[in-house]
């Protein structure tokens, strides 16, 4: 396969798009039946495993934060997010799209990310109903490899 090959995988993955890589461990939180099924098996696939739970005991590479405006304090979500991560670690926020219920107001993205003591990186759609931002934790933002 060539380069070009390669680069037109990662257009089509949104998982690789996204920064997520083979042999991570990547945590999910704030799961429920509205969440984009697509976007979930590109990642795992992605990483080459499942996706673990709220419940996993030990320390993820990455986290994927699934809010809506009912599930309560953007921020506070985001620091309970920070303590499942390795430092260095980087945080999927997904939000429903503007029109969709529980759409979350992008001024309140980035004041709870800012908040969180986190780096926010432009929002991208990452399927039908969702978007994304990717946010970093501060020593991930200081050295962008």
């Amino acid at each position: 396969m060539s380069a070009t090959a390669d680069h037109a995988e990662e257009r089509t993955n949104p998982a690789g798009r996204l920064g997520f890589q083979p042999g991570q461990v990547v945590q999910e939180i704030g799961y429920d039946d509205d969440v984009d099924q697509e976007l979930r098996e590109a990642i795992e696939e992605e990483i080459g495993s499942e996706l673990v739970d709220e419940d996993y005991d030990d320390v993820a590479d990455a986290a994927v934060l699934w809010f809506r405006d009912e599930d309560g304090d953007l921020t506070d979500a985001l620091v309970d997010a920070t303590t499942y991560i390795e430092e260095g670690g980087a945080i999927l926020l997904l939000t429903p799209k503007t029109g969709r219920t529980g759409y979350v107001e992008p001024s309140d993205i980035s004041e709870a990310a800012t908040t969180a003591g986190l780096s926010a990186s432009k929002s991208v759609s990452v399927g039908k109903d969702w978007s994304g931002s990717r946010l970093a934790t501060p020593k991930a933002a200081k050295s962008k490899k």
